[in-house]
């Protein structure tokens, strides 16, 4: 059975019902080519790795402030105010929803603060995630060629900004493509759709008013994040582990997409043991594994759920040591989230 969910709730799911799922892109310790210049006017002529690093490094060297439009092809709408600064290794974030359940998100580094103001409540949490397009792992090796072509398909103009158009296209059936606008002079992406294999779109995100370069200070976002007064904080911090030492393996893999990072955390309210989170990427699409140990009074039906380019699956796995719980989430096509769970084994 699949399930439409409003586009409005889909980042508040992913983050709840999804067990706080973090999209995968990982801060490394690689340093990446500078991105190509280009003159105005000029759309450079790049090979897909090129065109990915030239967009993965404006995403963290420039500052920027706008307001950012989310849809589906359901015709649902979420938005956020987004002020973004960078200041040396040092990024700092807050994006405010204009849109559904009042919320503002602070991330500094690898730190991410949520306030809830009509609960009160503030999550605090550290995430190996900087949640940018594209979701490189630090510098993009040469395989992601093996799986996405790229071809320039014209020149568009995005919140007042000049920019190129390309295409990112899928060699296989277990990734979706993406049409990118990418701002001229820095290669910041201000629209992105994502496409299915009949090249529909469905979902789309994009600036719809966009200053860069904009005068953000660093002190006024870490005061803005530090001040819990009158606020709940609840930590959650996540324990590193391997899927191995968690007695999981895959039998086969799934055609591009490597292991990134593996934790445990706590499963959550009264239920005892823990929540194994495997996350996999093939550099720009990522999936995430949730497995846990089953319960009947919690875990009732397998699902299939539609989060705009999202999907979530639940699945009860059988073995002889007992019956398991995987929630699988991605941005891929639900056939990648079954692939995984086909191959998903225990460990001997």
């Amino acid at each position: 059975m699949t399930v439409s969910i409003p586009i409005p709730e889909r980042r508040y799911v992913l983050l709840t019902a999804a067990l706080c799922v973090a999209q995968v892109a990982t801060a490394q310790t690689r340093v990446s080519p500078p991105p190509a210049k280009v003159s105005p006017g000029e759309t450079p002529t790049l090979g897909v790795v090129e065109w990915l690093q030239r967009m993965h490094a404006a995403s963290k060297q420039r500052s920027y402030a706008g307001t950012f439009v989310v849809s589906a092809e359901t015709g649902d709408l979420s938005s956020a105010r987004i002020w973004h600064v960078c200041e040396g290794d040092l990024q700092m974030e807050r994006i405010e929803a204009l849109s559904g359940p009042p919320r503002s998100t602070f991330r500094r580094n690898d730190r991410v603060v949520t306030f809830l103001p009509e609960s009160k409540v503030v999550k605090s949490e550290k995430r190996e995630n900087l949640e940018l397009f594209p979701n490189l792992l630090g510098a993009p090796d040469s395989s992601i060629a093996d799986f996405y072509g790229v071809r320039v398909v014209g020149k568009g103009r995005v919140a007042g900004f000049d920019a190129d158009v390309i295409v990112l296209e899928p060699r296989d059936d277990f990734r979706f493509g993406y049409r990118v606008w990418s701002e001229r002079r820095s290669g910041l992406v201000v629209k992105l759709q994502t496409l299915d294999h009949d090249n529909k779109v469905i979902e789309q995100s994009a600036f719809s008013e966009l200053q860069l370069d904009a005068p953000i200070k660093v002190h006024a976002l870490n005061q803005m994040m530090t001040s819990t007064s009158g606020y709940r904080v609840e930590k959650s911090e996540l324990e590193r582990t391997t899927a191995e030492r968690e007695g999981w393996m895959l039998r086969k893999p799934v055609a591009g997409f490597k292991p990134v990072n593996c934790y445990r955390r706590p499963a959550g309210g009264e239920s005892p043991g823990h929540t194994m989170q495997w996350t996999f990427s093939d550099g720009l699409a990522s999936v995430s594994l949730f497995l846990e140990p089953y319960d009947s009074q919690r875990q009732a039906k397998e699902v299939l759920l539609a989060l705009g380019a999202t999907y979530t699956m639940t699945r009860r796995l059988t073995d002889k040591d007992g019956d398991w719980w995987l929630t699988a989430v991605g941005e891929v096509p639900p056939q990648t989230l079954d692939a995984f769970a086909q191959s998903l084994a225990r460990a001997r």
